[in-house]
């Protein structure tokens, strides 16, 4: 699933200001090859986490930085486990 910015920030919720501060601090990484931006799921899995991170758990902005910086290593971390894992198990 592809949407543009319109129906990102209608889906979620936000405002044009919010989303270019999450963009800018680069919680939100969009394809930008078009002139309009497209957001995938992964997109408004992320945004949806950064709103219970901000407004559930009171997480700051640094606290969000740090702790979407972690979930991507940590699914780094399972791809690489998985590919290694793969021949194994054959």
């Amino acid at each position: 699933m592809i949407i543009n910015r319109l129906e990102f920030i209608e889906r979620v919720h936000i405002d044009e200001g919010t989303l270019e501060i999450w963009l800018s601090e680069q919680w939100l990484l969009p394809n930008r090859m078009l002139p309009d931006l497209e957001f995938s799921a992964i997109d408004l899995a992320r945004a949806a986490l950064i709103l219970d991170l901000q407004h559930q758990l009171g997480v700051n902005e640094e606290g969000i930085g740090i702790i979407l910086d972690l979930v991507d290593q940590l699914h780094g971390v399972r791809k690489v486990l998985s590919e290694v894992l793969t021949p194994v198990a054959d």
